[in-house]
């Protein structure tokens, strides 16, 4: 991939963020955001970054049991990519880290990128299918808006359509191949070539999971990785006493979360900065939490989430001797 393909996707994301950060910001009184920062409790915060680790040390765990048919990888070698990964997304716009989180654990443990890429796909599909559950659970304790529930619609057609694609991509692989290889006809032999086994290698990695039993595993671990991410906006909430100050109920912190998910599942700008703090605003405001305190709490919950993994993706990059935007582009050219 060239440079300067990179550089216009960073352009565009930075560009979809700064629009974003300017609806959130537009109504804003600074000074009730002030006011609402001084009156945070941080230990409550600190609180939440051990919740954010072990949500991610679940994922790496999940990621195992979709990995296995493949070929079976250590759980630290998991997280160790998956934070690699995270930390990319955080620089990069259009969920670019996950090429990457791919590239790195296929260099360093001998397997296929392509494969590896493939349950990171089947992954992103599990979560988005546990999102619209929740979705679905949420609005059953409060309308949400007529645009949101379009999202979820939008969300529910594009991932069941992506899923049967996967399905009869794998089952008539042999006919695609066909169709693929006159598609490609007019391309260079070399890049042909590389291009069609990256492709047989990512429908390698579309397999079933090795024991009838895992699929209720995958599916327990998803619950507790979506009650970690919960359970981190509830103790924000709390630690600006929002909950007592506002009467939010119990499931405010659902709300938020389906709100917000929404932007972090579409691509966007490096970090999600601008989308997530929009949304969260759009989210409090529905139980009347003012655009102020509402950005407030947006801008530490962005960044109690994304502030360690940044910090602790860039130590294993460089304890994995990983050149993120040379890694980066090498991934995103097929080989692997």
């Amino acid at each position: 991939m060239k440079l300067g393909s990179n550089t216009t996707r960073l352009i565009i994301g930075c560009l979809i963020g700064l629009i974003f950060l300017y609806l959130a910001g537009r109504k804003v009184d600074f000074s009730l955001m002030w006011e609402a920062f001084t009156k945070v409790d941080y230990w409550l915060v600190v609180l939440a970054v051990p919740v954010i680790f072990f949500s991610h040390f679940l994922r790496a765990l999940r990621w195992r049991y979709l990995m296995d048919p493949i070929k079976s990888v250590d759980v630290a070698s998991l997280f160790s990519a998956l934070m690699i990964g995270y930390m990319a997304n955080i620089l990069m716009p259009a969920h670019l880290g996950e090429l990457l989180r791919a590239y790195v654990l296929g260099k360093k443990r001998e397997v296929s990128a392509s494969s590896t890429f493939a349950t990171i796909v089947v992954e992103r599909i599990v979560d988005v299918f546990a999102l619209l559950l929740l979705m679905v659970f949420a609005i059953l304790l409060y309308p949400f808006p007529e645009w949101i529930n379009k999202a979820g619609y939008a969300m529910l057609v594009g991932t069941v359509a992506l899923f049967v694609f996967l399905i009869l991509l794998k089952k008539y692989f042999t006919c695609f191949e066909r169709f693929l290889n006159l598609f490609l006809r007019p391309l260079p032999k070399g890049l042909q070539e590389r291009l069609v086994r990256g492709i047989e290698r990512f429908v390698l990695g579309l397999v079933p999971l090795r024991s009838a039993w895992d699929y209720p595993v995958v599916a327990v671990l998803s619950v507790m990785i979506w009650a970690c991410y919960g359970f981190i906006i509830y103790l924000v909430l709390h630690a600006f006493d929002f909950v007592s100050v506002y009467h939010l109920p119990w499931w405010t912190s659902l709300i938020v979360l389906v709100v917000t998910t929404i932007g972090i599942v579409v691509p966007s700008s490096p970090g999600y900065v601008g989308t997530y703090h929009w949304l969260c605003q759009i989210a409090l405001a529905m139980f009347g939490v003012p655009a102020g305190p509402a950005l407030s709490l947006a801008i530490l919950t962005h960044g109690v989430n994304f502030l360690p993994v940044l910090i602790v993706g860039l130590i294993l990059a460089y304890y994995e001797g990983v050149e993120i935007f040379r890694v980066q582009e090498k991934s995103e050219s097929g080989k692997g």
